[in-house]
């Protein structure tokens, strides 16, 4: 992968996963928005994580507990020594969402396979619908370090961008200008439309090519500080309800290096359902 990231590790490319998915070392995840995908067809030797059951809280709004996330990943027939390797439909938003809450727990050798599902079957690889035979482990995750995400009474002092700090909202322009409030389709909802103010708009899209890849370095630093996004900033991103900020979180944390970056997860699901908060909305104030 290319050495102009700042963490290449971080990324692996179609061809290491159809090297190197046999290895003893090596476990693949796919991560779907549509977690009816995996059945319908996946890489094989991967196991597939629902983010509505099992990258969330079963009964709060949360990321997994700490035995939750244990159980988990020992079901998956993961060590800590295990090279985890996630991949996923929409150019990988909840895989880098599972990525994020990896590194959150300490686990050391995570990525990204760059291109996601999208790659894969635009190269016409190897599909299975058999579930492999899995071992199960008996997994023990770090104490959880939330340094990587931001909470609402964060984000508060961001309202306004106030100098030496940046908001950025992932969404598409319609769910940022107020013209909707989600995607279609999509259930999670606020009560209100908008954004926060202060934030700068650049769609997690962006981001990637055609073919679902990441863009390189170069493009990436120029796509953000053409909205001042800069390293020298504590950033935090958000989305809806923060599987395509965690995309973006990737991106400025682990291929730009941005040493201060934060996903809000709580997003805009959590902010415009909030009494009093902050909002713009040009949809309305226009």
């Amino acid at each position: 992968m290319s050495s102009d990231y700042a963490n290449p590790a971080a990324l692996v490319t179609t061809e290491w996963v159809a090297e190197h998915r046999n290895d003893s070392d090596v476990r693949l995840i796919e991560v779907d928005v549509d977690t009816s995908a995996y059945d319908s067809g996946h890489i094989p030797g991967a196991v597939a994580f629902n983010w509505t059951t099992e990258l969330s809280d079963r009964v709060r709004r949360d990321i997994p507990s700490k035995p939750a996330w244990e159980a988990l990943l020992s079901r998956a027939g993961v060590t800590p020594e295990t090279h985890l390797v996630f991949y996923g439909d929409n150019n990988n938003w909840f895989a880098a969402y599972a990525y994020w809450v990896a590194k959150m727990y300490g686990h050391e050798r995570v990525s990204l396979m760059n291109g996601g599902r999208k790659k894969w079957e635009l190269e016409g690889r190897e599909l299975t619908t058999d579930v492999p035979s899995i071992t199960p482990t008996t997994y023990k995750a770090k104490v959880l370090d939330q340094s990587r995400r931001a909470f609402q009474r964060d984000v508060m002092e961001y309202v306004g961008a106030p100098a030496g700090k940046a908001l950025v909202d992932v969404r598409s322009p319609a769910e940022y200008n107020g013209e909707v409030i989600a995607p279609p389709g999509m259930t999670e909802t606020a009560q209100r439309a908008g954004h926060i103010p202060g934030a700068q708009n650049i769609p997690w899209a962006q981001a990637v090519a055609e073919d679902g890849t990441f863009k390189p370095a170069e493009q990436l630093r120029e796509l953000y500080a053409s909205k001042g996004i800069t390293p020298e900033k504590d950033v935090i991103a958000y989305c809806r309800i923060g599987e395509r900020s965690s995309h973006t979180w990737f991106v400025l944390s682990e291929l730009l290096g941005f040493p201060r970056v934060r996903n809000y997860d709580g997003s805009w699901t959590e902010w415009g359902s909030m009494i009093g908060a902050p909002i713009e909305n040009p949809a309305i104030e226009s």
